[in-house]
């Protein structure tokens, strides 16, 4: 097998010598989304005499992100964002702005000066639509001053929980457990730089220091909230919201998705949504033609007759691939099938899809993002879902998008609600003298608390416990109201194989949550009947997983290269001693890894399940 560098230099040669062979297969598409750029020989006039300029802004904005490993010049730097920002406020043709943040998470200054552009954009007269899956306490405070349109996506939440640090302390762990001499000098008595060390809290000039400074941010902040208006200013510490919440205190406009943001904002601003800034840019045309055929096992070639496509949905759900500690790297992720449902949904010779689902589930916000890409894929061609050993909770999630569930009476399914919440290890740490303080700007009382919401160091209070709790009902009504639509019965016919219970057998069909017995032979065929194919049309098995290019490109690509070898080889010889000692322990470990991640809401499994 060729490495990676020779495979690419090889590539790059092909396409020097044989222009022709390297050229990008037409594309006939007039749709735009976040991985595809419009056509350049449509041109913008195509559809309107006006353009939108979107920023996709949901795999962050590094300060200098590290060059490609095909060796050319890097792309998606915040200089870069400011840039295309800025040339898109003075450009006439452009009226809008369509702004995507997913879950990013963005660093102060520069959600500073975000917010500034965009207001910017705004005092020019130009439309400026916002969409997230998550709200951050930046995010949100981008959107506050310089959104007119904020979007929420359904099975989000807006995470405005105020701002807090938390000092670790470990004197009584170095000199009294391990007894370490700590010799240190510090010039300045508000510089603390051997606090940590040499003491168990902060001292009066340290917390001043820190209390001051984050006093400032705190006061520019919940300036931007104002100017939304009081009520989103008397809001904005006392999150976790769900989004019915968020609309209540005007926090958000409209909960929906990406895709309907995108089109509020194409019909304020009457134009062509054009990428400026994101992920797909860095591609390049021809090239990236012929990566993403060799990544996807030949996808350039797609079948051109009347057929049936099987995808395969196996395993943990997660938004993006990388950065798990078990598992293989693969699963379900939100970013790849989804990818790959779309081009289903526009590849005319795909008269039915069947998805082949065994999972236990994993991201709630992964579930419904996708759940809402196969009711789309749904209402164009028939859905048949095959499960296999299970589809639980966030896979029954899926499953539930299919015009037709078929199981085998061995089949697990349901598991219909959700879990969360954190590891905190601040009590195991004192145990062994390392003490760890929260200080928060906010006077109130249970700030601090609720300033540490993320924080792996401390413990949730009651009150942010409860804050969390209502989060996560949220998210399960509207589990169950997925389940109801995709369905087609009510809630209420829904709730009694709900609140979390797992099914097998007569049961599950019983209760509506399978329609027939059968393997994946027999949904084949059910897609061929639904499809209107003979008995003998063609089947065609589309892999998810992400290219080649995708993963050269990708920023868990450049950071698997760096990572270093020795820490990579351990964790891949647990992951896979894990898996050969216990395979359903892997899937249901990953399942969980997205509360690693940020993410406080799945809809997983609570449990392994072993079947022997």
């Amino acid at each position: 097998m060729l490495p990676r560098t020779l495979l690419a230099a090889s590539l790059s040669l092909a396409c020097a010598t044989g222009v022709l062979a390297c050229e990008p297969r037409p594309r006939t598409f007039q749709k735009v989304d976040e991985t595809q750029e419009a056509p350049a020989e449509l041109g913008p006039s195509a559809l309107f005499s006006n353009e939108v300029a979107e920023i996709d802004l949901s795999r962050g904005i590094p300060e200098a992100p590290a060059p490609s490993l095909l060796g050319g010049p890097p792309g998606g730097s915040f200089f870069q964002l400011v840039g295309a920002m800025r040339d898109a406020i003075e450009r006439e043709e452009n009226t809008a702005f369509f702004v995507r943040f997913g879950g990013a998470r963005i660093g102060w200054s520069r959600a500073e000066e975000i917010g500034r552009l965009l207001g910017r954009a705004r005092k020019a007269g130009k439309s400026v639509v916002c969409h997230a899956d998550a709200y951050t306490n930046t995010t949100a405070w981008i959107a506050m001053q310089g959104c007119e349109r904020i979007w929420l996506s359904p099975a989000g939440s807006v995470e405005t929980t105020g701002l807090g640090a938390q000092l670790v302390f470990a004197n009584r762990l170095l000199k009294e457990k391990l007894g370490v001499q700590v010799d240190m000098l510090q010039i300045g008595k508000f510089k603390g730089a051997d606090e940590m060390y040499t003491r168990d809290e902060p001292s009066p000039e340290a917390r001043e220091s820190l209390e001051s400074t984050l006093a400032a941010i705190r006061k520019v902040w919940l300036e931007g909230f104002r100017a939304r208006g009081e009520k989103a200013l008397a809001a904005a510490e006392n999150g976790p919201y769900s989004p019915e919440e968020a609309l209540e205190l005007g926090l958000v406009d409209s909960v929906g998705y990406a895709d309907e943001a995108r089109d509020d904002a194409r019909d304020r601003g009457q134009g062509f949504p054009q990428l400026r800034f994101g992920p797909a840019l860095r591609r390049s045309s021809g090239f990236a033609e012929i990566l993403r055929a060799l990544g996807r096992g030949g996808q350039g070639s797609t079948m051109r007759r009347p057929h049936v496509a099987i995808v395969r949905a196996v395993g943990a759900i997660t938004m993006e691939a990388g950065g798990g500690l078990f598992g293989d790297g693969s699963g379900i992720t939100e970013r790849g099938l989804r990818r790959l449902i779309r081009d289903l949904r526009e590849d005319d010779a795909v008269k039915a899809v069947v998805l082949r689902i065994d999972s236990p589930g994993g991201s709630a916000l992964a579930s419904d993002l996708l759940w809402h890409e196969l009711m789309h894929l749904r209402d164009e061609k028939p859905v048949v879902v095959s499960i296999g050993d299970m589809a639980a909770s966030g896979g029954y999630y899926l499953a539930s998008a299919g015009n037709r569930i078929l199981a085998e009476q061995t089949s697990i399914v349901g598991s219909i609600g959700v879990v969360g919440g954190k590891l905190a290890v601040g009590d195991a740490l004192e145990k062994i003298g390392v003490h760890v303080e929260t200080i928060a700007p906010n006077p109130a009382p249970g700030a601090a608390a609720r300033a540490a919401y993320e924080s792996a160091l401390s413990a949730w209070d009651d009150p942010t416990r409860e804050r969390v709790r209502h989060v996560m009902q949220s998210v399960y009504d509207l589990f169950l109201e997925r389940v109801a639509r995709g369905r087609g019965v009510t809630v209420e016919a829904v709730a009694p194989a709900a609140e979390g219970r797992l099914f097998a057998g007569q049961a599950a069909k019983d209760l509506g949550l399978v329609d027939e017995w059968g393997g994946i032979e027999r949904a084949i065929e059910v897609a061929k009947e639904l499809g209107g194919l003979r008995a003998e049309a063609p089947v065609r098995l589309v892999e998810e997983g992400p290219g080649l290019l995708d993963w050269l490109a990708s920023d868990e690509g450049v950071n698997q290269a760096k990572a270093a070898p020795q820490v990579t080889i351990q964790v891949d010889r647990a992951s896979k001693a894990l898996s050969s000692i216990a395979p359903e322990l892997t899937a249901f470990v990953a399942s969980t890894e997205p509360l690693l991640h940020g993410e406080r809401t799945l809809a997983a499994l609570p449990f392994a399940i072993f079947l022997r």
